[in-house]
C-alpha cells in the first residue's frame, strides 16, 4: 500500500478540502480525506433518497402499463398485440440509452443533472402522446422510443450515482433505490384498473406526465457524481485479507476495468447473457399476469392485486436482497433469486390449473420478489468486479441486455401465449430462468485469486 502526497489541485472540491491518493497491491488507487459534506455540503443520504423518489415517479411506464392495456385499446383502437409491442419498444429504448448515456457522463459531455433533466421533459412527452395519439406508430414512436430514452436515461442516472456514494456498501442502497423502480407505480396500478376508463384517459395521462416532470426536475436540481477514485474518509481502504463486513463478501474491484476491458475479462459478457434471460422472464411475468389471471376466471380484484403484491414485493424485494447481498455475498444472493424466479413461473401455472386465488397471489408475490431482486444485484455487481470509474459505462453494457429481453418478454411472449397458451408460455419462462441460474453459478471476479464471488 503506497501514498501519495496530499493534493488540493484541480480536482480537489470547491470547499477547498485535501485528499490524498492510496495505491493498493493490485495496483487500484483509491481517492482518501474528503467528506461526503466537503463534496456535496450536506451527507451522501442525499443521493440515496433523491435517486429512489426519482424512480418512483418513473415505474409507471413499465409496472402499471399491463393494467392500462384494456383502456387504451377501447380509447385508440389498438389490438393486444399492439399494446404489447408498445411496452416491448420502450423496454428496448430503456435498456438500451444506459450505454451511450454513461458513455456520455464519463467523457463529461453530459452531467448527472443534465441527463435528468433530458429524462424527464422525454417521459413528459411520452405520456402526452399515449393520450392523445390514435395512430399506434406514433404512439409506439411517442411512448415507446421517446419514452423509452427518457426513463432511461433517469433509470441509468439514478442507479450510477448510488453506487459512486456509497462504493464500501452498495447492495443496501443500490437495492432500496432499485426498489422505488417498482412500488412506486402501486398507486397507478389501481387507478388504472379502477379509475380510468375512455371518458377521462386523457386526462388522467396527462397529469401523469406532469406528475413525473416535476418531481424529476426537483431531484435533479441536486444531482452531483464524486470525483473519481472517491473513498469515504471514514471508512478504511480495504487491504489484503483487511476487509470486514461488506467488503469481506464482497471486496472492491482489483483495479479499474475500462469497458473494452471489461468485456475481455469475460465476466461482462457472462453477465449480458444472464440478464438477457432473467430479465426475460420478468418481463413476461409483468405484461401477462393481470390477462392470465382473469382467463383463468379471476375478478378484477384478484387481478388488480395480483399485479399490486408483484410491483410491492418487487421494489421490496430489491432493497431486502440488496441487503442480505452485503452479508452472504452478491454471486450466492443472485443465483438464490433467479431459481426463486424459475419456480414462481412453475407455480402460477400450478395456481391456475387449482383455480386457487390465494395460491396465484402467492406465487405472484414470488414472481415479484425474483423479478426485480436481481437488477440491483447486476447494479452492485459490476462495480464490485470492475470499479467505479467506469461504471455508468459498463453497468450500461450489461443492462443492455434487458434491450433484448423486451423483445421476447413481451411481444414474442405474446406470440408464444398464442402458440401454446399461457401454461406453455409460463413452463418456457421457469425453464429459461433456471438456465440463467446456471449460468450466474460460472461469475468470478477478475484478478482476484481467492475463492470470492
Amino acid at each position: 500500500m503506497t501514498a501519495e502526497p496530499i493534493a488540493a489541485g484541480n480536482n480537489a472540491p470547491a470547499t477547498g478540502a485535501k485528499y490524498r491518493e492510496i495505491t493498493d497491491e493490485h495496483g487500484r488507487v483509491y481517492r482518501v480525506g474528503e467528506t461526503d459534506r466537503d463534496i456535496l455540503g450536506h451527507s451522501r443520504t442525499f443521493m440515496v433518497y433523491l435517486p429512489w423518489v426519482a424512480m418512483m415517479a418513473i415505474s409507471v411506464s413499465e409496472y402499471a402499463f399491463g393494467s392500462a392495456e384494456d383502456t387504451l385499446s377501447h380509447a385508440h383502437g389498438w389490438t393486444q398485440s399492439n399494446t404489447f409491442w408498445i411496452l416491448s419498444v420502450w423496454v428496448f429504448f430503456q435498456a438500451g440509452i444506459a450505454f451511450p448515456a454513461g458513455w456520455l457522463r464519463e467523457k463529461g459531455i453530459l452531467s448527472a443533472r443534465r441527463a435528468m433533466y433530458a429524462g424527464s421533459l422525454l417521459c413528459l412527452f411520452s405520456f402526452l402522446a399515449l393520450s392523445h395519439f390514435d395512430n399506434v406508430w406514433l404512439a409506439i414512436l411517442g411512448f415507446g422510443v421517446i419514452g423509452g430514452l427518457g426513463s432511461g436515461l433517469v433509470y441509468s442516472t439514478c442507479i450510477n450515482m448510488v453506487g459512486k456514494w456509497f462504493p464500501e456498501r452498495r447492495g443496501a442502497r443500490t437495492g432500496f433505490v432499485n426498489g422505488g423502480f417498482a412500488y412506486g407505480s402501486l398507486p397507478f396500478i389501481f387507478i388504472f384498473n379502477y379509475g380510468f376508463d375512455t371518458a377521462n384517459y386523457h386526462r388522467v395521462l396527462d397529469l401523469i406526465g406532469c406528475y413525473i416532470l416535476v418531481v424529476v426536475l426537483v431531484c435533479a436540481f441536486f444531482f452531483r457524481d464524486p470525483p473519481k477514485n472517491w473513498w469515504p474518509a471514514n471508512v478504511d481502504v480495504p487491504t489484503r485479507g483487511s476487509g470486514t463486513g461488506s467488503l469481506a463478501k464482497n471486496p472492491p474491484a482489483v483495479r479499474q476495468y475500462t469497458p473494452k476491458e471489461a468485456i475481455r475479462t469475460g465476466m461482462l459478457p457472462l453477465m449480458w447473457i444472464s440478464v438477457v434471460m432473467t430479465a426475460g422472464v420478468s418481463i413476461f411475468g409483468i405484461s401477462f399476469q393481470v390477462d392470465f389471471a382473469k382467463e383463468i376466471g379471476f375478478g378484477p380484484l384478484v387481478a388488480a392485486s395480483s399485479m399490486g403484491v408483484m410491483a410491492v414485493i418487487n421494489g421490496v424485494g430489491r432493497g431486502v436482497v440488496g441487503w442480505l447481498s452485503d452479508k452472504w455475498g452478491r454471486k450466492p444472493t443472485l443465483v438464490f433469486v433467479i431459481v426463486v424466479l424459475g419456480l414462481a413461473q412453475f407455480g402460477v401455472i400450478w395456481a391456475g390449473d387449482l383455480k386457487s386465488e390465494w395460491l396465484f397471489l402467492f406465487f405472484a408475490f414470488l414472481s415479484g420478489f425474483g423479478g426485480g431482486a436481481f437488477y440491483p444485484l447486476f447494479a452492485a455487481l459490476t462495480p464490485d468486479y470492475f470499479g467505479e470509474n467506469y461504471n455508468a459505462t459498463n453497468y450500461g453494457l450489461v443492462y443492455s441486455g434487458k434491450l433484448i429481453s423486451g423483445l421476447f418478454g413481451g411481444g414474442l411472449g405474446s406470440m408464444v401465449v398464442a402458440a401454446w397458451g399461457y401454461n406453455g408460455a409460463y413452463a418456457l419462462a421457469g425453464g429459461v430462468s433456471m438456465a440463467a441460474a446456471a449460468l450466474a453459478l460460472l461469475l468470478r471476479q477478475p484478478g482476484r485469486q481467492q475463492a470470492v464471488s
